[in-house]
């Protein structure tokens, strides 16, 4: 947007209670152009990225849970599944930055209010904790630091499963931008159904009440927090309806629903705890390229960025007038 396009304003602020003189111009960009760069990334990389690293740390508290409990030949194939997966996350990540050393550059400094810079750092101390769990696990040898790891991997594991979602609202693009306080919370939904369906997947039935309990929460916590990020969105929320990104989420929708529901209901026989498992892991896919194709596509669209920023600033000058009105009433009381 030109600067001759943006509303004529004075050099000081207009005071609270005035009315503009003039209408305000109509929204308009070179050519239809985005107002922000779209993101860069490869789909199959962070998507891929977000969807691994929610599977690896929400899997790692369940395969915690299963240690304790005694529920050995789930533990260790969680264990497992959470090593694999935070390597793959790890791979897809260092593949979109280019080279490894990239990644190595970002653990030169460790910046609190920079999720990137917290997320680096975790990935770095949480791999090795999943490494040595599934290590003991396979090999039955160093017990101990297995237990060890374990419980380390299982307090960072929802850290590794949410801050995707953070550092994604940490963006300007407004699909995502938008929904910054509910984005953590459904990737956290997403990433507990992941798991749970992994568990019901690859582990023996006598051992998968847990993960069916858990599949059943995160199936309805995963419907919940993604209506409150719609309606949080407004108008952006055509974008997570639309298109690719809509197509993507209605199936993750479709197939969360009912892996949760299979779970809970059929998850006692093997053949349905595997259907159901599956349909877990492809809906929880399905949230995070759906998310992923939400927000490259508000970001190519201007209106989504300068609409929404002009129905605030809209709300803040009536927030203004209103104030102003209710300070003159008042004062002509007072005076009276």
């Amino acid at each position: 947007m030109t600067v001759s396009e943006r509303p004529q304003r004075s050099g000081r602020r207009r005071r609270r209670g005035e009315q503009a003189m003039v209408p305000r111009a109509e929204f308009q960009s070179y050519y239809g152009r985005p107002v922000i760069k779209a993101p860069s990334w490869a789909a199959p990389d962070i998507a891929g990225y977000f969807f691994l690293g929610g599977l690896a740390g929400a899997g790692s508290v369940l395969a915690a849970g299963a240690h304790l409990t005694g529920r050995t030949r789930t533990a260790t194939a969680l264990k497992v599944s959470s090593l694999g997966a935070i390597s793959l996350s790890a791979a897809a990540l260092i593949h979109d930055l280019g080279r490894p050393g990239r990644f190595a550059n970002m653990l030169r400094v460790f910046k609190p209010t920079s999720p990137m810079s917290v997320g680096s750092w975790l990935l770095s101390v949480y791999g090795p904790a999943a490494a040595a769990a599934a290590a003991s696990a396979v090999t039955g040898r160093l017990p101990r630091l297995g237990g060890a790891a374990t419980g380390a991997a299982a307090l960072l594991g929802p850290a590794v499963a949410t801050y995707t979602g953070v550092l994604a609202a940490d963006t300007a693009v407004p699909a995502w931008h938008g929904a910054h306080r509910e984005l953590p919370y459904l990737f956290g939904a997403s990433a507990t159904a992941a798991a749970a369906g992994m568990a019901l997947a690859v582990g023996p039935i006598g051992e998968n009440a847990p993960a069916r309990c858990a599949a059943g929460l995160a199936a309805l916590a995963d419907a919940a927090v993604e209506k409150a990020a719609e309606r949080r969105l407004g108008m952006v929320a055509e974008t997570w309806k639309e298109g690719r990104a809509g197509n993507l989420l209605r199936a993750a929708r479709v197939l969360t629903a009912a892996g949760g529901l299979g779970a809970v209901a059929f998850g006692g026989r093997r053949g349905p705890a595997i259907a159901s498992g599956l349909a877990l892991l492809a809906g929880s896919a399905g949230t995070r390229f759906g998310v992923f194709a939400a927000g490259v596509a508000s970001a190519k669209d201007p209106k989504y960025t300068v609409v929404p920023q002009r129905e605030r600033l809209d709300a803040e000058d009536e927030r203004g007038r209103l104030h102003a009105g209710g300070e003159r009433g008042r004062l002509n009381g007072e005076a009276t």
